[in-house]
């Protein structure tokens, strides 16, 4: 039997060496062996569980305001193992918060497991029996030491009395209580490495150069188990060293594992957090879950509107009921199934456990046990953050991450040292968060403070190993100036800027960033550097928007009906009405619950309550000679039923503003319909009535003609197709009235509008719409509304010339049509403008559309001149 205090590299090097009979473990299971029993050393996962149990009983003194905090038991369970390694008895201590803490822990002690004992209670057990040390130990051995807690001492001050102890320091620090002791220790010479130290502009720099040197050492031949790579404070650098891992391909392992939302399990159990702490939302669950890939939820009818937010239960209930069985995946209608979870759901935090009990499974249900051991239910998304899990990389085949702690028991023979700055290697010594100075200084509660330990950490290192690369980051992530750890004050560094060529790059963007004549031959350079030549070119390019003559998809396009809305993109940014309805470019869905509604989404709320209402006063006998009681009375019911749909099928913003929201839209639409615009002898009232539909969806409504008749603008062969705000239509149909609302603010001088440069057509196109399906001989008027409009303020303006105006339509449109169908689809006057939801497409250099722009009015030629028009 032979015994070796060591690391899991030890175990390796034994099993290679095909020895037998070896036992490798810790300080604290040697104690736990020899004190039999079937005992262990305290888990430090189940103290804190004991501790959470115990604070609500024991009273804290001056601690027990801030008891019931979420991190009260991780604070304890670092004070009470600091102190039983430093082998501190907190109640001979003599302060209220150390007696309050000592109460405490007699508290946790007699909740722990029988089986489990503080490191002192093991030290004494096993001193009772130690004369079976040899036989249940044999010779032992300590590797990878340059110190041992003071709990442990006597233990092996008193082994080394009857077996063979032999502390292995090599090149470490021998400690002086060692001295005059029977432990035998076996010294050796330090190896002398000359450090390289590296001036690197930042912290991702510092990783990109350290896996340059790591490709360096595998292309010379050098095992990747030689290699290690490691900081003070590795969590300062996790997220670059598994990006650049990622990015490079390396198999590296993370000594302290890797984030558990980096992981499909991880990421998993963060969207139930998401959906507990935020609410529900369709996109919520959705995303849940697809991470999930079964359960309850796994499938959702097909009649669920894609865009409906379903931000309640009583909204998922009304769009679940409404699918038909037809709906689900297999026909199977399962309402109940998924409308118990989504109550599950609803209740929040609150149910976090039940929750992740009901849905989660594995690894998943795991990380969520131990979230919710870590802190309360409301900070899963934070917890959730902070866990780890191997990632299951051997690290006996591979190079490691690791911390300078783990890297100076076990070290390696080509180590690149990240981090040396001021501050940060060595840490800065700092109190314990429960014992302060004032109360128990810090040399008795911990005898190796962290500076310490990073300081022999650092000599440890670079003793141990053949050659040593060290690197600090010039400035930090906020653009700060950053000094030199004192540690590497001495060594003469080498400057390395970020943008020069590796002799040895680490992957395949770093190879290409290295050889730009390389880069250069590729597709993806060469089209980048003719677009940012051609950006610069005074005159429009491919990249400006010159396309293929007579494209195929917009041939097949301009087949299809347009809207007033797609045909004023293509008059005044034809290069947007190809993104647009060309390429089906679309802009970002708001989030579940938007904080306003955009003007536009508002206008169509105050259009959709216009209609409800107006069916209800048609329906009733007739929206022509209503008081206003009844109007108002239809209008109370409209919006009811309006906003029951709008937040079944629309994403609304929070209740407070949305009940602001639709008592504007209410108010708006009330005025609207208050305006004495006239009425018809027997005049039937139509509110967003289709025409030009190819697939319309009437809804059994009695419409004045079919929806999917074609509307040609004459002279053009352009279809136009839309939803006029409202038709008044006299009995003898002889006469009608179009009304397009405008819910927006009022214009200057729009008595003299005509199409406005071609943002007016509604009023023009919907008018000779009517006059396309009614008939010619109707004689129609054309009006403008704004309800918004002031007291004294003209609200209404009418169209008086219909025939010169689509004249002008006519002709804009078809040079437009014309001059796209040429290859010609350059920005236009509208890519300027504040709601251009394409300009993320467009160029960000601030003087490109000042210069483009007046060389696309002279490309487009006729096709510019309806800017000018009033």
């Amino acid at each position: 039997m032979h015994t070796i205090l060591a690391g899991h590299m030890s175990r390796v090097e034994a099993a290679r060496r095909n020895e037998a009979g070896v036992q490798v473990m810790t300080m604290g299971q040697l104690a736990a062996r020899l004190a039999g029993g079937l005992l262990q050393p305290v888990d430090l996962d189940v103290l804190t569980e004991t501790i959470r149990a115990a604070l609500p009983d024991v009273e804290m003194g001056e601690l027990d305001p801030i008891k019931d905090l979420p991190g009260m038991p991780a604070a304890v369970t670092a004070t009470f193992d600091k102190a039983w390694r430093a082998g501190v008895d907190l109640s001979a201590v003599g302060h209220p918060r150390t007696d309050a803490l000592a109460a405490l822990e007699q508290a946790v002690v007699e909740r722990l497991p029988a089986s489990m004992k503080r490191a002192g209670d093991l030290v004494a057990l096993a001193l009772q029996r130690i004369k079976h040390s040899q036989a249940v130990i044999g010779p032992l051995e300590i590797h990878g030491h340059s110190e041992m807690s003071p709990c442990w001492r006597p233990l092996l001050l008193a082994l080394a009395g009857a077996i063979q102890v032999t502390w292995v320091a090599g090149p470490r620090h021998v400690p002086e209580w060692l001295k005059g002791s029977k432990v035998d220790v076996v010294t050796a010479p330090p190896a002398q490495p000359l450090p390289a130290t590296f001036s690197c502009a930042n912290q991702l720099h510092e990783v990109a150069e350290a896996f340059r040197w790591m490709r360096a050492l595998l292309a010379k031949g050098t095992p990747a188990p030689d290699i290690a790579i490691a900081s003070s404070s590795p969590g300062d650098y996790d997220d670059h060293v598994f990006s650049a891992a990622r990015d490079s391909n390396f198999p590296i392992h993370f000594v302290g594992g890797i984030k558990a939302l980096t992981t499909a399990e991880g990421q998993a159990a963060s969207a139930l957090a998401e959906l507990l702490v935020k609410g529900l939302s369709q996109e919520r669950v959705r995303r849940l879950n697809a991470l999930l890939r079964g359960g309850p939820l796994r499938d959702l009818p097909a009649g669920l509107p894609a865009d409906a937010p379903l931000t309640s239960v009583e909204r998922w209930e009304r769009g679940l009921t409404q699918a038909d069985d037809a709906a689900w995946p297999d026909g199977k209608n399962r309402t109940a199934e998924v409308m118990a979870v989504i109550r599950l759901l609803d209740r929040g935090a609150d149910a976090a456990a039940e929750a992740g009990e009901t849905m989660l499974s594995g690894l998943q249900r795991s990380l969520w046990r131990r979230a919710l051991r870590e802190g309360p239910a409301q900070a899963l998304p934070v917890t959730l953050a902070t866990l780890r899990i191997d990632d299951g990389i051997e690290p006996a085949a591979s190079a490691i991450w690791t911390s300078a702690i783990a890297l100076a028991s076990s070290p390696r023979p080509h180590v690149w040292l990240l981090g040396l700055n001021a501050g940060r290697w060595p840490r800065r010594i700092s109190e314990d968060r429960l014992i302060p100075d004032h109360v128990l200084s810090i040399e008795k509660l911990d005898p190796l403070p962290v500076a310490d330990g990073d300081k022999r950490d650092f000599r440890t290192i670079v003793t141990t190993s053949q050659s040593v690369s060290i690197s600090f980051s010039r400035r930090d992530a906020e653009g700060r100036m950053l000094g030199r750890s004192p540690l590497i004050a001495e060594l003469a560094e080498t400057y390395l800027d970020r943008a020069g060529t590796p002799e040895h790059a680490s992957s395949e963007s770093d190879r290409l960033l290295a050889r730009p004549s390389e880069f250069s031959k590729l597709p993806i350079a060469l089209s980048g550097l003719s677009c940012w030549r051609d950006w610069h070119r005074n005159e429009i390019t491919p990249h400006d928007g010159l396309i293929a003559p007579a494209h195929a998809r917009l041939t097949k396009l301009f087949e299809q009906p347009l809207s007033a809305t797609s045909l004023k993109m293509l008059l005044r940014d034809p290069i947007r009405f190809v993104w647009r309805y060309a390429l089906g470019w679309k802009a970002p869905e708001d989030a579940d619950e938007p904080l306003t509604l955009d003007p536009n989404v508002f206008g169509n709320l105050v259009h959709g309550l216009l209609r409800e209402t107006v069916e209800l006063l048609e329906a009733g006998g007739g929206m022509a000679g209503a008081d206003q009681a009844r109007i108002e009375a239809a209008l109370a019911a409209a919006r009811d039923r309006t906003i029951a749909d709008w937040e079944d099928a629309k994403p609304v913003p929070p209740d407070v503003i949305w009940r602001s929201t639709t008592a504007r839209g209410h108010a708006l639409a009330a005025a609207a319909l208050a305006y004495d615009i006239g009425e018809y002898p027997g005049q039937r009232t139509w509110c967003e009535i289709p025409f030009g539909e190819t697939d319309p969806d009437e809804g059994g409504r009695d419409l004045p003609w079919k929806a999917d008749a074609a509307v040609e603008i004459p002279g053009t062969g352009l279809l136009i197709k839309g939803q006029i705000d409202r038709l008044d239509l006299a009995g003898d149909r002889l006469r009608a009235r179009v009304v397009d609302y405008k819910t927006g603010k009022l214009g200057k001088k729009m008595d003299e509008v005509i199409i406005k440069g071609g943002t007016e057509l509604q009023r023009c196109l919907y008018a000779f719409a009517v006059k396309t399906l009614l008939g010619v001989d109707v004689a129609i008027e054309a009006s403008l509304l704004y309800p918004k409009a002031g007291e004294g303020e003209q609200a209404v303006f009418p169209l008086a010339d219909l025939d010169g105006a689509l004249a002008k339509v006519s002709t804009a449109a078809a040079a437009s049509r014309d001059a796209l169908l040429g290859g010609i689809a350059p920005p236009g006057e509208d890519a300027a403008g504040d709601r251009n939801d394409h300009a993320f497409a467009l160029p960000a250099n601030a003087g490109y559309l000042p210069r483009k722009l007046p060389l696309a009015k002279i490309k487009l030629g006729p096709a510019a001149t309806v800017w000018e028009e009033l």
